[in-house]
């Protein structure tokens, strides 16, 4: 069911490429930075073949607070798809609006909370020099936990997730409300993320009004060439100038450069 909204993450639930124990757990509400993904992932899930899945969503559905929801499909943003969802099941838009939807309708407990809680204590605290040493411990947390840091976590917490092998991990970092577009263009200048979080911001059109980001983007080898390409044009004479001679891109993108340059001496 398409529900009407998207985001980095929200678009790898729609791919089908998540693994069943993270889609229970979205099914659950639990994985999501915002309101509108989980309502759109609730969506996305009511009508898994996966009975476990399809029942874990109605389940999380009827356990959503009835006002702060009303009051959420009253907002403008709230998409036409999510209300038709909900009116289907008598839920009606509220009189007022909700000020704010940066946070879940609803954040079920699980268990570790407590061991969570002293996480997210640790990522709302000023970062430090203590943050600088967090690698080898942000790889070995749990998949749930690296996703609820890359939602909450500090910048430096973001930067390391971003790299993290789990697609779902990567995207929850895109998807953070934290997420500023001048981490994204510190993430395109990166040679250890993957080509799939080059291609996802590649494909943001708000992230595309950084020049910095195009840049990022197009000199970095293990952006598809595709999207380098499409990108070539946008950059700068100057820029393009030195990418006729940066030997770590592709030779293709070189000589596309050097074609573009010579049509523009003409």
């Amino acid at each position: 069911m398409d529900p009407g909204y998207r985001s980095p993450l929200i678009d790898l639930f729609r791919r089908g490429d998540t693994a069943r124990d993270m889609k229970l757990l979205a099914a659950q509400g639990g994985v999501a930075a915002t309101a509108h993904e989980q309502v759109a992932l609730l969506m996305l899930l009511s009508d898994d073949p996966d009975t476990e899945i399809a029942n874990a969503v109605q389940s999380t559905i009827g356990a959503l607070p009835a006002e702060p929801l009303r009051a959420f499909l009253a907002r403008s943003d709230a998409p036409e798809e999510m209300k038709r969802f909900f009116g289907d099941r008598g839920i009606a838009p509220g009189a007022e609006p909700a000020a704010d939807a940066s946070s879940p309708l609803i954040d079920l407990p699980s268990e570790g909370d407590d061991d969570e809680d002293e996480e997210d204590s640790a990522a709302d605290a000023p970062e430090s020099g203590a943050a600088k040493a967090e690698p080898k411990i942000l790889s070995g947390l749990p998949v749930k936990r690296k996703v609820k840091l890359a939602f909450k976590g500090t910048r430096e917490q973001r930067s390391q997730l971003i790299r993290d092998p789990n697609k779902l991990v990567a995207s929850a970092v895109l998807s953070s409300p934290k997420l500023t577009d001048a981490e994204v263009e510190a993430f395109t200048k990166m040679g250890n993320v993957s080509e799939e979080v080059l291609r996802v911001i590649g494909m943001n059109r708000s992230w595309l009004k950084n020049y910095g980001v195009i840049l990022g983007l197009v000199k970095n080898p293990k952006t598809p060439a595709a999207i380098s390409m499409q990108l070539l044009q946008r950059l700068n004479e100057r820029d393009m100038k030195m990418l006729t001679v940066d030997r770590n891109v592709p030779e293709a993108l070189r000589l596309a450069a050097r074609k573009f340059i010579v049509k523009g001496l003409k």
